[in-house]
């Protein structure tokens, strides 16, 4: 069953209409036609099961056949938190994250980034890396849309991030003297856990500067093992392993 993500606002007294991109997705690329039926997720978690009915040169209309209400992400919620690598790569991490049930990714400028600094080149690609989402959202069928915030400053993020009000943060790092991500999180698990943030440097990982940063901020830093694995993989590996570790792989 194909899945299309649309804003509330195309559902209309029991009909969905279906325009812009979205009818040229549906239409032009996926050949849905009279007779068609698919999901369509709105925002809000809902996930309506419907048939194409009525074509016109701009929409679609499309009747409403069941609705079904799509599980909200499990608490505690995951933000990854990650120095911005090449861009294809930060692409994959973007795509990854949305079906691994991440709740919002945070890139920010750090001492070893590859991308250093905002600039209107770096904003102009917004509109592809939400397209990115939403196609990953489509694909997975999670109920609600990844968040997908504008680079920061590494500092300000890690500043600020709500370490009082039931979140905790991890960061990894090459010398975190062998803590795994399960014992990093372990004294955290008992308490009324919100969310999680998880700190994954660049290629260069995170300097020495910003691991006492980091530790001086009540942060536990953790290790993916001996070996030294890309940044797409480093990002996959440690939300696979949270996720299980937190019971959300049910």
């Amino acid at each position: 069953m194909r899945r299309y993500w649309l804003p509330s606002s195309a559902l209309v007294d029991g009909r969905v209409e279906i325009e812009g991109d979205a009818l040229h997705h549906i239409r032009d690329v996926c050949r849905m036609s009279v007779g068609g039926k698919f999901e369509v997720l709105l925002e809000g978690g809902t996930a309506l099961l419907v048939e194409i009915v009525e074509e016109t040169r701009r929409s679609s209309v499309a009747r409403v056949l069941e609705t079904r209400s799509v599980a909200p992400l499990p608490r505690p919620h995951v933000h990854l938190v990650l120095s911005m690598p090449r861009l294809p790569v930060f692409e994959a991490v973007i795509e990854k994250a949305t079906e691994l049930g991440v709740a919002a990714v945070h890139p920010v400028f750090s001492d070893h980034s590859f991308i250093r600094a905002a600039d209107d080149a770096l904003e102009k690609k917004r509109p592809r890396w939400e397209k990115i989402v939403l196609g990953a959202t489509q694909q997975c069928g999670r109920g609600e849309l990844m968040g997908l915030f504008p680079a920061e400053r590494l500092d300000v993020v890690a500043s600020t991030f709500n370490r009082s009000g039931g979140a905790v943060g991890l960061f990894v790092y090459e010398a975190a003297g062998g803590r795994d991500a399960k014992s990093g999180l372990a004294p955290a698990k008992g308490a009324d856990l919100r969310q999680v943030w998880l700190f994954v440097g660049s290629e260069g990982g995170f300097s020495g500067r910003e691991a006492e940063m980091f530790r001086g901020l009540g942060m536990q830093p953790i290790t993916l093992g001996p070996q030294v694995l890309r940044v797409e993989t480093a990002c996959v590996a440690l939300v696979a392993i949270l996720k299980y570790e937190l019971d959300q792989m049910r």
